[in-house]
């Protein structure tokens, strides 16, 4: 049984299907550090579902105005996390992008993604939602993005640890 509070990673993209890519992560480490930041595409990502961007609020030109570029982001996120395990709650998706950022870096990840499932209880899975929906209630600013994500599932994974002891 996993003893803590769990690195998390969370990842925004330009879509939902299997031609999107990554455009925004963020990191949330066991003692409280943060990374995040938004991803300039390659010129070969073009791809960009306009309903995606409903959820998260970030535009093509914000990508292009603010975005890192992509082998900078991977180097960062490689300094930041070095050698441990993030846990991601949609790992099926998130793990793809992150491979995929990697991949046009022409870098190797030095640190693992892991599905959060792995970590939590049944107790926990049970709590899951309903205990996510009320700190998301309590929170002021409610933003779909990375980071903000990223600290919320972490604080519920928390939460639900405490909760189901």
């Amino acid at each position: 049984m996993f003893r803590g509070v769990p690195n998390i990673i969370d990842v925004e993209a330009s879509g939902f299907g299997p031609y999107s890519y990554p455009i925004e992560v963020g990191v949330v480490l066991n003692d409280g550090r943060r990374y995040c930041s938004l991803i300039k595409p390659a010129k070969e990502w073009t791809y960009w579902d306009e309903s995606a961007e409903q959820v998260h609020h970030i535009s093509r030109e914000i990508l292009h105005k603010h975005g890192k570029p992509l082998k900078k982001v991977a180097k960062e996120l490689n300094e930041f996390v070095l050698e441990q395990t993030v846990y991601s709650d949609g790992w099926v998706v998130d793990s793809p992008w992150i491979r995929q950022l990697f991949y046009m870096a022409y870098l190797d990840p030095l640190f693992k993604v892991s599905p959060l499932e792995m970590i939590l209880t049944e107790s926990q899975m049970e709590a899951w939602h309903e205990e996510k929906d009320r700190l998301l209630d309590s929170c002021e600013d409610k933003r779909h993005r990375a980071s903000f994500d990223a600290v919320l599932i972490q604080k519920t994974f928390v939460k639900t640890a405490e909760l189901t002891q």
